[in-house]
């Protein structure tokens, strides 16, 4: 072979390594885009979970303080009347309505 031809496939033989390895670098960063996706959206549908949760979790804590808001309201009613059977019982021990 002469010179020409030679580095004439020399040149055919780079061309083909430089094709392999854009092949193969595109092939790999496809393959790896592809897997952060999946991660992505696993990611995503696992927040969503947790999001959800979150929610139910706060729904059940107002219910539970709104409980406990009537309980507090119903035992304030009670504590006025208490007090007013208190202070009927002192004005009729000690006499103090009779004038």
């Amino acid at each position: 072979m002469n010179e020409p031809q030679i580095w004439t496939l020399i040149g055919v033989f780079a061309a083909g390594m430089f094709g392999t390895i854009t092949l193969m670098s595109t092939m790999f960063v496809r393959m790896m885009q592809n897997g952060f996706d999946g991660v992505r959206n696993e990611f995503k549908s696992e927040f969503a979970g947790v999001r959800t949760e979150f929610a139910n979790v706060r729904t059940e804590f107002r219910s539970e303080f709104a409980a406990v808001r009537t309980e507090i309201k119903a035992v304030h009613g009670r504590i006025d009347h208490l007090d007013r059977d208190v202070n009927a019982i002192y004005r009729h021990l000690f006499g103090v309505d009779r004038g």
